[in-house]
């Protein structure tokens, strides 16, 4: 198959929402469509001790949530899908974050019953930033819920997005009877225990048609004569060019754990989900279909096998072929690296690839000398832009409780911290370590990863910090500055980068120090990562 065939057969897509509305079984669910897994597993349930193919980190098993992005690649109709299952939860904001800079369209995953919630809000926002084009898939429509229109309304407002329904719900909750695919023009029945079997599909092209009335039933068949009406009185024309430019998005509905209104979110989806798109760099727009390789680090995973201790970087190609073999420039080293074993993802499945085009997602063994947002191609300069990292907003102090166990300790800490789970810090005048993180919950996932994957064991003493500046200066041998090391001594320290850090304990302090000393900058994310 020729370079551009490859190129445009490619969707790389991540889902994303608050934590419960669905997100890791509607992954499962397309999974199942594509013929990758047999047996969808039960986030939730006990019964079933599978567990969700895209939750492999044990902690994720235990907890019945995601803490960190899983890649997850199938073929379906002759095009090759890319499924990034992102965490819901915001103590793992960060990592969605990240992962949003290797995507090229989201999926929304939106629960009936609780609407839109505050982390959806959050990562919507960093979508439209993007303007990444969005599919709004409305899930759970089995149980009770808000009513369609009302949602429809709720999600404009709220997340600030244009919608047009493809798909109608006919009913809900004890009533829901099917759904009503306007992109089709079918219906699908809903028989409610489909936990395997994917329903029957009737071809209705005539809502009049007496035939809605008996598949339906005549009060049910009216109410969605009526709802369709109001649909088309209401909303747009679906475009497919407004769509792709991140100004219309097409809403659909369903039961992911039913497996319903999957298939018709998965076929529309193939049909005008953008192919691979070009990103801009600091030194230029890369286009998909050059031929000289490019691409980028998104993401670091330590111990994917918990038996081997190797570390993945995850690397989104932006253009041209990855090969094995291949020596490729790693542009911040200035050094040319080779790989024998690049990795494509089914969850903790690994298969060596020789060949990986545009889209697609490589793990690469990496010894330690990648680092978040680092590039490679084939010998020219790029930087990809736009991996945040943020100021962190939880800070303790970090504690060895195995005194014997001291070298896997901080062997575990800087490969956690090197993932880019949460920051590290150590304070000039005492040098004890400081972790930093967005979430609450991180700290728990550090302390049980560094036991359970590195034989170590810590505790944590609360440090009352406000915020964590990094420090720049024109003059390091001014007054001023060698003034303000002197009076904030015990508030300074250095990240892994070995680059300056104010952690301010208050707000007050923070906006003191920036009067008192007008010539330091103090910058609230770190561009220095």
């Amino acid at each position: 198959m020729s370079f551009l065939k490859e190129i445009n057969r490619r969707r790389t897509f991540g889902i994303i929402s608050h934590p419960d509305a669905g997100k890791t079984t509607l992954t499962e669910k397309l999974l199942l469509f594509g013929g990758a897994i047999q047996e969808a597993g039960a986030v939730k349930s006990n019964k079933i001790k599978k567990g969700a193919t895209s939750d492999f980190m044990e902690i994720e098993r235990q907890r019945g949530i995601s803490v960190a992005t899983s890649v997850l690649a199938f073929e379906y109709n002759g095009v090759k899908i890319n499924i990034l299952d992102t965490p819901g939860h915001k103590d793992f904001a960060e990592d969605t974050f990240r992962t949003l800079t290797a995507v090229d369209s989201v999926i929304v995953v939106i629960d009936v019953a609780k609407g839109v919630e505050e982390q959806t809000e959050k990562l919507v926002e960093v979508c439209r930033m993007r303007n990444i084009p969005i599919i709004v898939f409305i899930n759970k429509m089995d149980r009770e819920g808000k009513d369609a229109f009302d949602l429809l309304d709720e999600i404009e407002q709220k997340l600030g997005l244009k919608v047009v329904p493809l798909s109608f719900p006919i009913g809900m909750g004890y009533d829901f009877k099917g759904i009503y695919n306007i992109w089709e023009k079918n219906i699908n029945l809903f028989s409610g225990n489909s936990r395997k079997d994917i329903e029957e599909t009737i071809e209705i092209s005539d809502l009049s048609s007496k035939e809605l009335d008996n598949l339906v039933g005549e009060t049910a068949a009216n109410t969605l004569r009526e709802e369709i009406e109001l649909v088309k009185g209401i909303y747009p024309n679906f475009d497919k060019g407004e769509y792709l430019n991140g100004n219309q998005q097409p809403v659909f509905f369903g039961s992911a754990l039913n497996n319903f209104g999957v298939r018709e979110l998965l076929d529309c989806f193939i049909e005008i989900a953008p192919k691979p798109r070009p990103k801009q760099s600091e030194e230029r727009l890369v286009k998909p279909d050059e031929k000289k390789f490019s691409g980028f680090v998104f993401k670091i995973h330590a111990n994917m096998d918990p038996n081997h201790r190797n570390r993945l970087a995850f690397v989104k190609i932006v253009s041209g072929e990855f090969k094995r073999n291949t020596p490729y420039l790693h542009v911040r080293n200035k050094k040319k690296l080779k790989f024998s074993s690049p990795n494509a993802f089914f969850a903790e499945k690994k298969e060596i690839v020789d060949i990986s085009y545009p889209g697609d997602i490589v793990g690469l063994q990496d010894t330690g000398s990648f680092k978040i947002g680092d590039t490679l191609t084939e010998g020219e300069i790029l930087n990809y832009k736009g991996i945040p990292s943020f100021s962190p907003e939880h800070f303790r102090y970090i504690n060895n409780a195995d005194p014997m166990k001291a070298k896997q300790l901080y062997k575990g800490i800087d490969q956690l911290m090197d993932e880019g789970v949460a920051q590290l810090f150590t304070l000039d005048f005492n040098g004890r370590k400081v972790i930093g993180t967005v979430g609450a919950l991180q700290y728990e996932v550090i302390q049980y990863r560094l036991e359970h994957e590195y034989g170590a064991k810590c505790t944590y003493e609360n440090l009352n910090v406000h915020k964590a500046c990094w420090i720049q200066t024109e003059n390091e041998k001014s007054e001023e500055f060698q003034d303000f090391i002197r009076v904030k001594q015990r508030y300074l320290a250095r990240d892994k980068q070995n680059q300056l850090v104010f952690l301010a304990d208050s707000l007050f302090s923070l906006q003191m120090s920036q009067q008192k000393y007008p010539s330091i900058t103090f910058h609230m994310t770190s561009e220095f990562e």
